[in-house]
């Protein structure tokens, strides 16, 4: 009788080659792909593909499996570095981890898979599908390792994509990878976790963007509309954002001197129309809280919505479940919070959960701490003149 053969991405990291060893090891015929996304100057000194693709194939050759390297990256800068560009032009903040996996992963490497004679895909990712009978259809689960869960990512898959893919590692905990990879001599079994996005890796954010974005300057201004420096282009910030500010020795207001004079500035909001950075001093300040938020270019995993209810959110990756009510919108939702919500961000995505399930989610349009009216613009004071020098006529 034939094995069942499982195409796995290899991406070059611990959790893609544990993860093929073990379905080797439980009988399946396994086959390795690598993609290879990006290509834009892709050189070496940030974006790492080429070490990548020899980790993918060192370990390919130590498990004893065939490995492909596959290039998609025509695929990904037409469905996801476009939309991830006109997010950040329209001043939102985009997740294109989550577009990857959605339109890459699961869609464009499932097809190559599916032509390759593979009856499932698998991943290194940390989650779960398990097939529930009574309600007779696949659920994605959270990994078993909460600090490493990644469902978050996965909101957007459908029960097709999920009904052919295997998460390996979605059972175990980082450690027990790490070992595992350590015990077998995988040879990137101590290599690092990959942080970041893809396409840019370790390189400076701001001067990525620079190169597909063009910003027109404009004022920085705190709470009371007082203009405190300049920014480069709305579409170089984050909502919440603290570093690369340039505003760290300026001061608070009048009412604040005595205690919020050392505390840190963040991104509060973006005008757009005045084309102002409004910044808030203080990690806590109230314009950073939202109660409630409006999500659109909602998918959930079921095919359809969940009943209006209580359930849990996240409105990103590293943070705790959020007790909320959930209620369907056109083309969306909404959320109200049990407790308000830290610098959510538009252009994010809102994911829903009941209990370890993740249901599906959204795209964050909008957030009660961004619809309350600003205060006007105040002229920056003119500059004083500079103080010239003279000797002092009582030491001369």
């Amino acid at each position: 009788m034939a094995k069942q053969r499982v195409v796995v991405g290899l991406s070059g990291g611990v959790d893609s080659a544990v993860s093929a060893w073990l379905l080797k090891r439980q009988g399946y015929e396994v086959v390795g792909i690598f993609m290879k996304n990006w290509e834009d100057d892709d050189d070496g000194e940030y974006c790492a593909s080429r070490q990548d693709w020899l980790d993918a194939a060192s370990v390919a050759d130590a498990i004893g499996i065939d490995i492909e390297h596959v290039n998609f990256a025509a695929e990904y800068k037409d469905r996801v570095f476009a939309a991830f560009l006109r997010e950040y032009q329209d001043g939102r903040t985009p997740n294109p981890d989550i577009l990857c996996n959605a339109e890459i992963k699961f869609k464009a490497f499932l097809d190559h898979a599916m032509r390759l004679g593979a009856e499932q895909i698998a991943t290194g990712h940390y989650a779960r599908v398990r097939f529930n009978a009574a309600a007779g259809r696949h659920e994605l689960l959270k990994g078993r390792d909460p600090a490493k869960d990644q469902s978050y990512f996965l909101y957007r898959l459908n029960q097709a994509q999920l009904a052919r893919t295997l998460f390996p590692v979605g059972e175990m905990y980082k450690t027990q990878v790490r070992r595992i990879a350590a015990e077998i001599g995988l040879p990137n079994a101590k290599k690092k976790d990959s942080t970041g996005i893809c396409f840019i890796g370790e390189r400076p954010f701001r001067e990525f963007l620079q190169r597909y974005l063009q910003g027109a300057p404009g004022p920085i201004v705190d709470e009371n509309g007082r203009e405190i420096g300049r920014h480069g282009g709305l579409s170089f910030y984050t909502l919440g954002q603290r570093q690369g500010l340039g505003i760290g020795g300026i001061k608070g207001g009048d009412a604040g001197r005595a205690a919020g004079d050392h505390k840190p500035w963040f991104v509060a909001r973006k005008d757009p129309a005045a084309n102002a950075l409004w910044v808030v001093q203080g990690h806590d300040h109230p314009w950073l809280q939202s109660s409630h938020l409006l999500a659109e270019d909602a998918s959930w995993i079921a095919g359809k919505p969940p009943a209006p209810g209580r359930y849990a959110a996240k409105t990103r990756y590293r943070q705790q479940d959020a007790a909320c009510q959930f209620q369907e919108t056109r083309g969306g939702f909404a959320l109200v919070f049990d407790e308000p919500q830290w610098a959510v961000t538009p252009g994010q995505s809102a994911v829903l959960y009941d209990g370890e399930v993740c249901l599906g989610g959204g795209v964050i349009h909008s957030a009660a701490a961004t619809e309350r009216p600003l205060p006007p613009l105040q002229k920056p004071a003119p500059a004083k003149p500079a103080r010239r020098w003279a000797p002092d006529r009582k030491t001369a």
